[in-house]
């Protein structure tokens, strides 16, 4: 048993929360900092870590500055042989962190609160006053930090936060071109087409829009769709070949952008299940077409109830109203779906008399 530790009545040692510090632990006599005791050495680290905060506001700047002039992938824009857009922002990041994490270390070395603390140990379930202590000695800490009293240090160390906030929101313009009213349109409008896909229309000699199966291509009469069926269609153009060099008119990423925003289904039911007269108006003998894109979260739509005409979206159950208008039924979509109008075309395939007349996909696409 250790002698130097009290005991109780019961001749046991005294619990552990219960022991007084050490009075002499054994330690060496407290130094000074020069910071301490000299104020123009106080006043000299109060400038070092503001000047720190101060390259980091400027490495920040540098930074921004670097993604405005140099072009990301530019292989050609280089300073030796290295590309001068990473280059510069790596550079100009590395400048801001180091310079704020020096500045840090710097205020805490020199100008905080520089003594021994002693904390007793305390129960595991902490009291009302065990929390009011906890409070009182992070105030205590504030107020020992100086930030009150040096507000040299306080502007600069938040102006330089502020300035390296704004990095990580410069670079969200790495995520891809902005959208602009490409959202409003699908390729349903002709007035949307690339020059080779307008070319290719030359050749049809025709003034309507296929609406075409998915995969396959292959344009649809009415008599080919019975009372219940669900198909899976696209704009024709997506299939399109050029005549001369037999190559498709869309691919690549190109074709996939296009074909997720037009994609649409197709069902056949009788002209007097129809409730809305918006949908029979833009219906072909029964036949409505809706778009493909639920208008939740944008998933897929195909899951069909031939005896209600109910249109289910897989990943979250919004269900739709196809005799309706595309009207939400159930679930979290707030927005119906869009109806894309149907007519004939002079050989008697199904085609599009126009786009969307309002976005297709996520609701929150919709400002209005």
């Amino acid at each position: 048993m250790n002698d130097n530790l009290p005991e109780t009545t019961h001749g046991g040692q005294v619990p552990v929360g219960t022991q007084e510090p050490i009075p002499d632990p054994g330690l060496p006599e407290h130094e000074w900092r020069p910071t301490d005791v000299d104020p123009k050495a106080e006043r000299r680290a109060e400038r070092q870590v503001a000047g720190l905060f101060v390259v980091a506001i400027l490495g920040a700047i540098g930074f921004i500055a670097s993604y405005v002039i140099f072009k990301v992938g530019d292989t050609t824009d280089t300073i030796g042989n290295l590309g001068a857009s990473n280059l510069m922002l790596g550079l100009c990041l590395a400048v801001t962190l180091l310079a704020m994490g020096a500045g840090m270390i710097q205020w805490a070395r020199k100008l905080m609160a520089d003594h021994e603390i002693v904390e007793m140990r305390h129960p595991a379930a902490s009291s009302a006053e065990d929390r009011e202590a906890a409070v009182s000695i992070l105030q205590t800490g504030l107020d020992e930090s100086g930030l009150g009293r040096r507000p040299l240090i306080r502007n600069t160390l938040l102006a330089a936060g502020g300035v390296l906030g704004l990095l990580p929101i410069v670079m969200l313009r790495d995520l891809g071109p902005l959208p602009g009213d490409k959202l409003d349109h699908t390729v349903w409008d002709l007035n949307t087409w690339t020059p080779e896909m307008q070319a290719w229309w030359k050749t049809q000699n025709r003034t309507l829009q296929r609406v075409v199966r998915d995969v396959v291509g292959t344009p649809i009469k009415v008599t080919e769709l019975e009372i219940g069926d669900l198909v899976n269609a696209e704009p024709e153009v997506m299939f399109a070949v050029d005549p001369e060099t037999q190559q498709p008119v869309v691919e690549g990423t190109q074709l996939l952008v296009d074909k997720s925003k037009a994609a649409v289904i197709l069902n056949r039911m009788l002209p007097s299940d129809i409730v809305s007269a918006q949908t029979l108006n833009w219906s072909v003998d029964g036949i409505v077409c809706y778009s493909k894109i639920c208008t939740h979260v944008g998933c897929p739509i195909s899951l069909n109830e031939r005896t209600t005409h109910h249109l289910l979206c897989p990943c979250h159950q919004s269900t739709f109203d196809l005799t309706d208008s595309g009207k939400v039924l159930f679930g979290p979509a707030a927005r119906a779906l869009p109806q894309l109008q149907l007519t004939v075309d002079d050989e008697g395939y199904l085609a599009a008399v126009r786009d969307f007349t309002e976005p297709v996909g996520p609701s929150f696409w919709e400002r209005g």
